[in-house]
């Protein structure tokens, strides 16, 4: 940059974005199912493309490793990942090299740091996954999970919809 524009007497200012933020966030998710197949093996975790949506959306490169790291020598075979929402775009990851995994494992999705949470949403009424922070061996949760009540409360019924039924939309002429 100093060779292009050092002589402009330009002030610059350089944000690094995802170069810091991406490595600084990993996504925990817990294998809920491992499915064998004659041909495909996949594992089915409870995290999901609202959670980790940059794999649907441009096919983004997460690494997955096990939280309980396998043996150096541990044999991998070839695994799709993906989340329980019922669409063809929860899906982390394909024909991935993993060791054999079972349900209950926990597995860390890294550099989901940078876009993660930001684009996370509650699409399937799919609750928000807690932030948890970590310095060395300590950690707080910083945003807890919100509860069905906390994402049902943030809606309004309209005026019009107060008395809903079918004998109120019947007294008001409606179908």
């Amino acid at each position: 940059m100093r060779e292009i524009f050092g002589a402009s007497g330009l002030d610059m200012t350089f944000e690094p974005g995802r170069l810091l933020a991406g490595p600084a966030g990993l996504l925990v998710t817990r294998v809920i199912y491992v499915k064998k197949g004659a041909a495909k093996r996949f594992v089915i975790v409870d995290g999901a493309m609202n959670d980790l949506i940059r794999p649907a959306l441009y096919n983004a490169w997460h690494d997955i490793i096990p939280v309980c790291r396998p043996a150096l020598d541990a044999p991998v075979t070839p695994a799709d990942v993906v989340g329980p929402v019922c669409e063809t775009g929860d899906t982390f990851a394909v024909d991935r090299d993993l060791p054999q995994i079972a349900v209950g494992d926990l597995l860390a999705f890294t550099a989901a740091g940078a876009y993660g949470v930001v684009m996370s949403s509650t699409y399937n009424s799919r609750p928000l996954v807690p932030e948890v922070m970590v310095s060395g061996k300590g950690f707080e949760v910083i945003r807890a999970r919100p509860s069905y009540d906390d994402m049902l409360s943030m809606d309004i019924i309209p005026s019009w919809l107060s008395a809903v039924g079918p004998a109120a939309a019947r007294k008001r002429g409606a179908a």
